[in-house]
C-alpha cells in the first residue's frame, strides 16, 4: 500500500505520511508521546515488582518436619542439648529451658490460615487455653484480621519468618530480612512485639546439629529466643485424632511444648484431636499457657513503632496484598484468554473447514459468469518505486473491460509520470490536490466509468486473474462487497516470513470464518472490489477514522449489503522490511480499528441489516480482534513467571502445549491456501520474538486511544522488492 502524508492514510499493509505540523503541535505530541511512554514504563515496573512479591511471598513450603539426617552437633553445647525447648542467649552464656511440670505450651505453627485459624482459636476459646501461634509473616499481611484476633484474645504470637524458607540455605543477610519483615507484620497488624522465633522445619533440640546450630546463635544475638518442642504431635502426617492425642501428650507430669500446625494442609484432624485434648489434659491438673508465661519471661509487649517502622509493616502488608490480588486477577485473565483462545480455535477450525469444503465442491459458484467491466482506483502519493509494477499486473488481467484509475494525490516524486511512460491503452491518471487517500478513494469513485469498483494499493501487484475472480461474487445480487487475498511478496528475510505466515493465517482462517458470519470487519486495501451502490450507500470513505477501509466496511454491512470473501482473487504486497516500519504500520491499523468499533457503536440498538451487524459483527470483532490480542501477553507473563517461580516442567508443557496448538492451526491455514510449509519453521521463533512486538504496538494504540490522542503519520521507505519480482511466487 502507498504512503500518505500530511494526516493521510493509504490503506492495505502500508505506509503513510507524515503531517506538516506547526512547530508548537509537534511539540505537544512530542510531549503527549513521552506521558504515555512513562505511563506505560510505571505501570511495567509497577507489574513486575507486584509479581516479584507475589513470588516471594508465595514461596511453597511443606508442613514442619525435618527430612534429611543430620551432619553431626559437635558445636551444639551440652546445656542446650540436655537442656530445654527454649533457647535464649543472655550475652554470652546461653539458657535452654523447659515447660514446668503439668504445665502445656500449645504452639502452632504455618499460620495464619483463612480456613483452619479461626476453628482452632473456637476451640481454644471454649476450653479457655491460650496457646502460641508462630506465625509466617506473609500470611500475617494476606489476614491480618487473624493476627490480631490472636493477640486481641490472649494468644502469644511468634516469628516462624516470612516466606517459611530453609534458614540454613539462606545467606545471613537474608535469615535477617525473614525476621524483621515479619516483626513488621505483626507489629502493624496487633500493635505488638514478640520476641520469639522459631525456625521452619525445625523439631526438638535434639534435633540441632552444625549446620543448624549457627543459625540458632544468630537468632539469639538478634534478641530472638528459639522455641523448639519436646512434644510433636504430628498432625502434619494425618495419622487420625487418637495418634494426634497420643503423640501430643506427656510423659508422667511432665510439662511439654506441644507442636501442632494451623495452616499447611487439611487440619480437621488436629481440630477434633485439639477438642478433646485440652479437657483431657485439664481434667489430669494440666494448665494451659502461652511459652512466656509459662517460663515466666516477659510477653508480648506494645509495639514500639515509629514513622518509618509504621510505613514498613504498612508497606509490607498492602504490598503482599497488591500482589496476590494482581496475581489473582492474571489468573481471571488467563483463563478468559485460555476460553477466548479455545472458543476461536473451534470456530476457525468448524467454520473453516467447512467454508474450504464448500467452495471446492464441484458445484460451488457464485452464479452466472461475471464480465462487466470494471474500473481498478489506485491510490497513489510518492509511488514512483513500485507503481508501475502495479499497474501493469491490473491492467494485462484476464478480465475484460478493465480501467486502471490511477489517482495521483499531489505526488512530487513523478508518480505520474511513471505511469504515462508505461503507454497502456486503459490506464488513465487523474491529478487532484493533496487530500489523503480517503478523499483521493472518493474522487476515484466519482471518476470512475464503470459501476463495479475495486481498489488497490500501489504498492500491490495482482495475480493475471486475479480482477476477474475478483468481482465473480456481485452474480448474487446482495453482495456489494468482496475481500481479496493478499500475501506477502518479500518474504525472503525474517521479519516478512513472520509476516508471511501472520498473513496466511489472518487471510485463510479468520476471514473464512468471519466470511460464513457475516461480519467480514474489513475489505483489504491492498485488494477489495466494491459496487458503486454500496459505496455511496456507506457514505464513501470518510476521514474520520485511521483505517477507513474497515471503517467503509462496517458501514456497507450497515447499509445491508452482504460483504464476503473470495480466496482465490490474489495479490502480493509490500510488508514493511524493518521493526520501526511494521511498529508504524500496525499502531495504525491497531487504533483505526478501535477508531472505527467506537465510530458504529451504535449499530447494535439499532434495527434492520444495522442493528443485526452490531449485534453479532461488533462483540465478535471486539473480542477476538481487540479483547484476545491485548489479553493474550497473560500468557507469556505467566511463562515466565512459572519457569523462574511454579513448576518449570508444567510451565515448559503447558507453553508447548499452547505452541503445538498454533502449529496445528498454521499448518491448517497453510493447507487450505495452498501454501508450502517450508516458512513454517519460523512459527516458534515468532512466538518469541514477533509475537511480543505486535503486544506493545497494541498497548501503544491502547494508551493512545484512552489518552484522546492523535496519530502522527509517517513516510515509510518502500524497497521495491515485490515490484521487481512482478508478483512471481516467493516459497
Amino acid at each position: 500500500m502507498g504512503v500518505w502524508r500530511a494526516g493521510r492514510r493509504l490503506g492495505g499493509t502500508g505506509d503513510v505520511p507524515a503531517p506538516s505540523v506547526p512547530a508548537p503541535s509537534e511539540r505537544r505530541q512530542r510531549r503527549r508521546n513521552r506521558r504515555r511512554w512513562l505511563l506505560a514504563a510505571v505501570a511495567t515496573f509497577v507489574l513486575l515488582n507486584l509479581l516479584a512479591v507475589g513470588a516471594y511471598a508465595n514461596a511453597r513450603f511443606t508442613p514442619d518436619h525435618r527430612a534429611g539426617g543430620r551432619t553431626g552437633a559437635t558445636s551444639v553445647p551440652k546445656a542446650v542439648r540436655d537442656g530445654g525447648t527454649v533457647v535464649e542467649f543472655r550475652g554470652s552464656r546461653v539458657d535452654a529451658r523447659r515447660m514446668p511440670p503439668k504445665t502445656i505450651a500449645l504452639t502452632f505453627d504455618d499460620g495464619p490460615d483463612p480456613r483452619w485459624t479461626p476453628v482452632v482459636l473456637d476451640v481454644l476459646a471454649r476450653h479457655h487455653a491460650p496457646a502460641t501461634f508462630f506465625v509466617v509473616g506473609s500470611q500475617v499481611a494476606r489476614h491480618p484480621e487473624l493476627a490480631e484476633r490472636m493477640a486481641r484474645e490472649g494468644h502469644e504470637l511468634g516469628i516462624h519468618t516470612f516466606t517459611h524458607p530453609e534458614m540454613t540455605d539462606l545467606p545471613s543477610w537474608r535469615r535477617k530480612l525473614e525476621y524483621s519483615q515479619t516483626q513488621a507484620a505483626i507489629a502493624y497488624t496487633t500493635g505488638v512485639d514478640t520476641s520469639l522465633a522459631r525456625l521452619p522445619y525445625s523439631s526438638g533440640v535434639d534435633a540441632l546439629d552444625d549446620t543448624s546450630w549457627p543459625v540458632v546463635r544468630e537468632t539469639g544475638q538478634w534478641g530472638y529466643a528459639s522455641v523448639f518442642n519436646d512434644t510433636d504431635s504430628q498432625d502434619w502426617a494425618r495419622p487420625g485424632v487418637a495418634p494426634i492425642i497420643r503423640n501430643a501428650t506427656p510423659k508422667g507430669d511432665r510439662g511439654a511444648v506441644v507442636l501442632m500446625h494451623d495452616s499447611g494442609g487439611d487440619r480437621s484432624q488436629t481440630v477434633a484431636a485439639l477438642d478433646r485434648f485440652i479437657p483431657e489434659m485439664q481434667a489430669r491438673g494440666y494448665r494451659f499457657t502461652t511459652v512466656s508465661q509459662g517460663l515466666g519471661r516477659p510477653g508480648a509487649g506494645a509495639a514500639r513503632l515509629g514513622a518509618v517502622d509504621q510505613a514498613r509493616g504498612a508497606l509490607l502488608v498492602w504490598a503482599v496484598r497488591a500482589a496476590d490480588g494482581t496475581i489473582r486477577l492474571l489468573w481471571l485473565l488467563l483463563i478468559v484468554v485460555g476460553l477466548l483462545t479455545l472458543a476461536r480455535t473451534l470456530l476457525l477450525f468448524g467454520y473453516a473447514l467447512a467454508h474450504a469444503r464448500r467452495r471446492r465442491a464441484p458445484t460451488w459458484s457464485w452464479g452466472s459468469e461475471v464480465n462487466d467491466p470494471v474500473t481498478i482506483i489506485v491510490p497513489a502519493y510518492n509511488e514512483r518505486t513500485t507503481i508501475a509494477a502495479a499497474v501493469r499486473s491490473l491492467a494485462t488481467g484476464t478480465h475484460p473491460g478493465i480501467e486502471v484509475l490511477v489517482v495521483d494525490d499531489d505526488s512530487d516524486d513523478g508518480t505520474a509520470e511513471e505511469v504515462a511512460r508505461l503507454g497502456l491503452p486503459n490506464v488513465r491518471v487523474a491529478r487532484v490536490p493533496g487530500g489523503g487517500k480517503a478523499a483521493a478513494l472518493n474522487a476515484g469513485v466519482a471518476l470512475a466509468r464503470h459501476d463495479l469498483l475495486v481498489m488497490v494499493d500501489a504498492d500491490t501487484v495482482v495475480e493475471p486473474d486475479a480482477i476477474h475472480r475478483l468481482v465473480q461474487p456481485f452474480a448474487d445480487p446482495r453482495v456489494g462487497a468482496v475481500a481479496g487475498n493478499v500475501k506477502v511478496g518479500n518474504r525472503r528475510r525474517l521479519l516478512g516470513r513472520w509476516q508471511h505466515i501472520e498473513y496466511v493465517i489472518g487471510f485463510s482462517l479468520d476471514r473464512r470464518l468471519y466470511d460464513t458470519l457475516h461480519c467480514m470487519p474489513t475489505i483489504p486495501g491492498a485488494l477489495g472490489a466494491f459496487r458503486r451502490e454500496a459505496v455511496l450507500a456507506a457514505g464513501g470513505l470518510s476521514r474520520a477514522t485511521l483505517a477507513e477501509d474497515t471503517d467503509l466496511t462496517m458501514g456497507i454491512h450497515r447499509a445491508g449489503w452482504r460483504v464476503v470473501y473470495e480466496e482465490t482473487a490474489i495479490a502480493r504486497t509490500e510488508a514493511p522490511s524493518t521493526l520501526p516500519q511494521l511498529w508504524r504500520q500496525r499502531y495504525r491499523w491497531s487504533y483505526g480499528t478501535m477508531q472505527a468499533l467506537w465510530r458504529h457503536r451504535r449499530a447494535p440498538l439499532e434495527r434492520g441489516a444495522s442493528g443485526r451487524f452490531g449485534r453479532r459483527g461488533l462483540p465478535f470483532i471486539a473480542l477476538f480482534s481487540v479483547l484476545l490480542p491485548l489479553l493474550a501477553p497473560v500468557v507469556d507473563i505467566f511463562a515466565v513467571y512459572g519457569l523462574f517461580f511454579l513448576d518449570r516442567y508444567e510451565t515448559v508443557i503447558a507453553w508447548l502445549a499452547v505452541l503445538a496448538i498454533q502449529v496445528v492451526t498454521a499448518v491448517l491455514a497453510f493447507r487450505l491456501d495452498r501454501e508450502p510449509l517450508r516458512p513454517l519453521w519460523a512459527l516458534p521463533l515468532q512466538q518469541f520474538l514477533y509475537r511480543q512486538v505486535m503486544y506493545l504496538v497494541l498497548v501503544h494504540s491502547v494508551i493512545t486511544a484512552l489518552s484522546g490522542g492523535r496519530l502522527k503519520w509517517q513516510k515509510l521507505r518502500r524497497t521495491g522488492e515485490v515490484a521487481a519480482v512482478q508478483a512471481q511466487p516467493v516459497s
